[in-house]
């Protein structure tokens, strides 16, 4: 075989292994940050059960990983995660995805920043979805991680196009939206990112309803807002 051939299969088998999902270290590494977070979201108490779900992009491919339909966190393994393209279809994995596919291939193709969905159900910020009650800024951590306001999404039914469609539409280009009688989703660069707008969104939630029981919730105002956000994203944690 000649040198020139010899170099032909050689890139020729790097593209193969490539295959149509990216690099397989890239994979592998956002799948374990989705079993960590997975197993995070579930002792934080913001789902029970198998309910919730979270997914990741893949820098660079028009692809996402995202947890199966009805299997524990704490059980989870790599090989239970499920790559995906944009329109849902599978490209790797024998699992079923989770019945919100749709939602999560939804908003990756409607919102370019994020990089990452968590999907939780946890207590307060159900509540104000079921109350179908906007989380007002109130907390400086919300208007930093959160950028204000969280609104309600109209009630559709999970896993369905409907509910895609709603959560896009309330979510405009926001981090997080309520899903009415339902749960929350948070977006991030990073699922560690979106883990943790939906922390901050259930504490948020909390503080509000229990602020209005006792008086009325103090809210930030506009111009407040915006100073906080600015101040955030040039000025906080360790820049150089």
């Amino acid at each position: 075989m000649s040198g020139v051939a010899s170099s032909e299969v050689i890139v020729q088998e790097e593209i193969s292994t490539k295959g149509d999902f990216g690099v397989s270290n890239v994979t592998e590494e956002v799948k374990e940050q989705l079993l960590n977070v997975g197993v995070r979201m579930a002792a934080a108490g913001l789902v029970m059960g198998t309910w919730g779900n979270l997914s990741a992009r893949l820098p660079g491919e028009n692809l996402f990983v995202i947890t199966p339909s009805g299997i524990s966190y704490d059980v989870l393994v790599k090989t239970d995660l499920v790559v995906v393209d944009i329109t849902g279809r599978v490209i790797e994995g024998d699992r079923k995805p989770s019945t919100e596919l749709t939602l999560h291939a939804a908003i990756y193709s409607a919102c370019a920043q994020a990089g990452a969905i968590v999907h939780s159900h946890s207590i307060y910020a159900s509540a104000l979805a079921v109350a179908g009650k906007t989380l007002p800024p109130i907390l400086e951590e919300q208007v930093q991680l959160v950028d204000g306001a969280v609104p309600v999404a109209r009630y559709a039914q999970a896993g369905t196009v409907d509910l895609a469609a709603a959560a896009v539409s309330a979510l405009g280009q926001g981090k997080a939206v309520l899903l009415a009688n339902h749960g929350v989703v948070g977006l991030g660069s990073t699922v560690g990112e979106a883990y943790q707008v939906c922390l901050v969104v259930e504490k948020a939630a909390q503080v509000y309803i229990l602020a209005e029981l006792i008086g009325q919730a103090a809210v930030i105002q506009p111009g407040d807002v915006a100073a906080i956000r600015k101040s955030y994203q040039t000025s906080y944690g360790q820049r150089v």
